[in-house]
């Protein structure tokens, strides 16, 4: 089981920069789960932004974000992060990290509100 705290959302101009934090505690390691990154914004469903490996050694990206969003992850702090470059209005969402095991993303965070103005 993984306990995960998000952290680093805010209010940012078109154009500007956020890196979003995912702290992981819990019994089991922090390098025995598949990470993620999902938003969602009003009025729409959830959907992921980006997947992380067990070792960080794989990453994959929503179509939308590629080129703008770094995902990665720190062992040694148990901590997941998404950097976001070049935000746009339509990344305003509240931002969600999740752990997997398996198929199914089993634990998520409470959230975090990124909110980008025109």
């Amino acid at each position: 089981q993984v306990q995960l705290v998000e952290s680093g959302g805010g209010l940012v101009q078109a154009g500007g920069s956020l890196r979003l934090s995912c702290a992981a505690s819990g019994r089991t390691l922090f390098s025995s789960y598949y990470m993620g990154w999902f938003r969602q914004a009003p009025g729409k469903e959830r959907e992921i932004v980006a997947e992380i490996s067990r070792g960080g050694g794989s990453r994959t990206y929503a179509n939308s974000v590629k080129g703008r969003f770094t995902i990665s992850r720190d062992a040694a702090k148990n901590t997941l992060y998404l950097q976001m470059n070049g935000l746009i209005p339509e990344d305003t969402a509240v931002y969600y990290c999740a752990a997997r095991q398996s198929v199914s993303w089993t634990y998520w965070g409470q959230g975090t509100q990124v909110t980008v103005s025109s």
